[in-house]
């Protein structure tokens, strides 16, 4: 059954955000990380911008741990709590300039030692960055499997790791972004566009 949500996700060619876009584009593990943190309780349509005025400012560690906490604040206004994540960001430059010689630790344990950092932003580094199997579960994916019935979880990270279970390991990277591309245009958390969903047949909301 998976195999075929999958297929007709991939065959709806839903259109992505910008942002989503951009996150696929990166391929690089610290842009992943901070645009990430960014992203956190707010919109695409917010983080987007507001992640290019941000690399305008710096693009590596080394830039980022110099840049001043008020240009950046500035640059990333108005993304939800902005002034929080502009000093999480210069930190966890710092320390991986100091600590990690530069280079973003490969693992989410220690991804989840940086301030602020949770599993879905350390997964999304292990899938986005470092093109390694993990799983991303956010708010999209944690309610379309629960809704498809695939699993029966109460918060991402149960998700997460029911998923870590079930889900066959070459589909634990592309899942993130077609799930999040299905939640924003589809199965919207309130009014889902049923009518119009590729994936309807096997959804136990339903059934």
């Amino acid at each position: 059954m998976i195999e075929k949500v999958v297929q007709n996700l991939i065959e709806a060619k839903q259109p992505q955000s910008e942002f989503v876009k951009l996150m696929d584009s990166f391929k690089n593990p610290y842009l992943v990380l901070i645009a990430c943190i960014l992203s956190l309780r707010t919109n695409d349509r917010t983080t987007y911008p507001a992640t290019l005025r941000m690399l305008e400012l710096a693009k590596t560690p080394h830039e980022m741990m110099n840049v001043n906490v008020e240009d950046l604040e500035k640059a990333i206004y108005p993304v939800g709590f902005y002034k929080n994540k502009a000093g999480q960001i210069i930190e966890l430059s710092k320390i991986i300039v100091e600590k990690y010689g530069g280079k973003v630790p490969n693992s989410i344990d220690e991804l989840c030692l940086f301030r602020g950092v949770g599993r879905k932003t350390a997964n999304l580094v292990m899938t986005l960055g470092f093109g390694e199997p993990a799983i991303c579960v956010d708010v999209h994916v944690h309610r379309i499997f629960n809704r498809l019935g695939y699993v029966k979880t109460k918060t991402p990270e149960e998700t997460e790791f029911a998923l870590r279970e079930k889900l066959p390991v070459h589909l634990w990277i592309p899942i993130n972004t077609l799930l999040v591309t299905h939640g924003q245009n589809v199965c919207k958390p309130i009014k889902p566009k049923c009518e119009e969903c590729p994936i309807s047949e096997y959804c136990d909301k339903l059934i």
